[in-house]
């Protein structure tokens, strides 16, 4: 499957919206037996690497995996690109700028090659899987060793290997859907731990690459999660976030078993981790079941990450968010009768093709309904490759930027809204470390993910405290440390 740049589309098809949707179940198989080569057990013993990980959490948790099979190569890990043997950019597809940074990145590391012409210089993750990438970084980036993708992560220390010897790029990108594959070691940090619980997407909203980069829904089995929880909370992690692009689509590929999300968290939920989270979801998978488990909170948050992306049912059909913005305020008012102290916050792309000014309007008066907490808002920009692209990009850029402006202007309001009810109140807060912008500060967050900065000894790092907010901001909050006993809000 490895091969070089003379050769290497042989193995790598472009991303098919047309094949995509037309992809089966039979290729999928969940494998058990990783594990490291013995002779590149100590292959890299003396040398160091560096991985840059760009975008989601996705991301991050993959990047914890490659830090884990490099250090069983024997590889220690270094923040200075200097010192580095190995240098890994784990990339994201889902918007223009990200791919724009890593070309960046790409340009500034080439003076890095050239001075260390034996440094691996490798891209991988979601960009790897486009076609144009692949080209591009071919034509116009040759000190790249090696190019590989989503699907094939586990096959980095063979990977490493050949493009330690080969005179050529290295590329191995799979068109074909990944496997499942089980027991590869993790590098993770701190309290807080990342849990793949499945892979892919099928829903393909037009304006969306990740069909394409990630492939088909693939679920992990229920007992590989339920072990991989069991063992996190063995080793003292306080918070479990399970990932997934769709995670409340958990379980729907499954043919031998009737087993979804609500059921997986369900079981999750009698483990002793002190705090389950999960994202993404999607709107139209949100099922009654998983509401009424969600419901019965304990160490599940009550924070939830419903994205909307358009609060226009014309918007959400050119979209292929298959919902209508009354289904979404259904879902929502459910969620909020089941769980009355729950915490929405959300996604919301302005500027997406043919949006008109009444359309958008529909967008700010959902957001006034829902009050969500916080929000992630983009631009809308075409990703090659996705329907949306094909669609005529008719809306000036400063119409865009002003709809932006007043889209977050409406949700730093209510955000703001939402904190100034926690005066005076006490939340526990899991503290992280030390306040990014000021080391005399210590910095956490609620069981809603909001952030918390307050004064406090070094020991407290990765302990849950009780903070009196006392100073609510539209981001973050300010508290001072209340009495070990001072109950905490129940929402918070």
């Amino acid at each position: 499957m490895t091969t070089t740049t003379k050769d290497y589309s042989k193995y790598f098809q472009p991303p098919s919206y047309k094949d995509a949707k037309k992809r089966g179940k039979e290729d999928v198989q969940v494998l058990y037996d990783f594990a490291i080569p013995e002779e590149l057990s100590r292959f890299g013993e003396g040398k160091r690497y560096m991985i840059r990980t760009y975008g989601c959490q996705m991301n991050e948790h993959d990047s914890e995996t490659m830090k884990g099979m490099l250090e069983a190569m024997g590889y220690a890990s270094t923040d200075d690109k200097y010192e580095a043997d190995v240098i890994l950019l784990n990339t994201c597809a889902i918007r223009e700028n990200a791919e724009d940074k890593v070309f960046g990145e790409l340009g500034h590391l080439k003076s890095l090659k050239t001075e260390k012409p034996n440094l691996v210089l490798g891209v991988c993750g979601c960009m790897s899987q486009e076609e144009g990438v692949v080209s591009r970084i071919l034509t116009k980036h040759q000190h790249v060793d090696l190019i590989f993708g989503t699907h094939n992560i586990h096959r980095l220390p063979k990977l490493l290997q050949d493009a330690y010897y080969a005179k050529e790029m290295v590329v191995e990108v799979w068109s074909k859907e990944g496997d499942i594959i089980e027991n590869m070691p993790k590098k993770r940090e701190g309290m807080k731990a990342w849990v793949n619980i499945m892979y892919g997407c099928d829903k393909f909203c037009t304006y969306c690459i990740v069909p394409y980069t990630r492939g088909k829904e693939r679920s992990r089995r229920p007992e590989d999660v339920i072990a991989e929880v069991r063992e996190l909370a063995r080793q003292g992690f306080k918070e479990v976030t399970l990932l997934g692009q769709n995670v409340n689509a958990y379980g729907k590929d499954f043919e031998d078993i009737d087993y979804r999300f609500g059921d997986l968290m369900d079981d999750i939920r009698k483990i002793d981790i002190p705090r389950i989270r999960f994202t993404t979801s999607h709107p139209r998978d949100f099922d009654d079941h998983l509401i009424e488990v969600l419901a019965k909170g304990g160490n599940l948050v009550e924070h939830i990450h419903l994205p909307v992306q358009s609060g226009s049912t014309e918007v959400l059909k050119k979209m292929s968010r298959k919902y209508t913005r009354e289904q979404y305020l259904e879902l929502v008012a459910k969620i909020k009768r089941a769980i009355p102290n729950v915490v929405l916050t959300t996604d919301i792309i302005v500027g997406f093709p043919g949006e008109t000014e009444e359309q958008f309007e529909e967008t700010l008066s959902l957001v006034k309904e829902v009050r969500y907490d916080s929000a992630y808002t983009f631009i809308y920009s075409p990703r090659e490759g996705t329907p949306a692209a094909a669609m005529a990009d008719d809306i000036p850029e400063d119409v865009k930027k002003d709809r932006l402006l007043r889209l977050n202007d409406a949700l730093n309001e209510i955000s703001r809204e939402a904190n100034e009810r926690l005066r005076g109140q006490v939340v526990e807060v899991l503290v992280e470390g030390e306040s990014k912008n000021n080391p005399d500060m210590l910095s956490g967050r609620t069981r809603a993910n909001k952030l918390v900065h307050f004064q406090g000894p070094k020991e407290l790092i990765g302990e849950f405290v009780h903070v009196t907010v006392t100073e609510p901001m539209t981001w973050y909050m300010k508290g001072e440390l209340a009495g070990a006993d001072a109950p905490a809000a129940a929402n918070m």
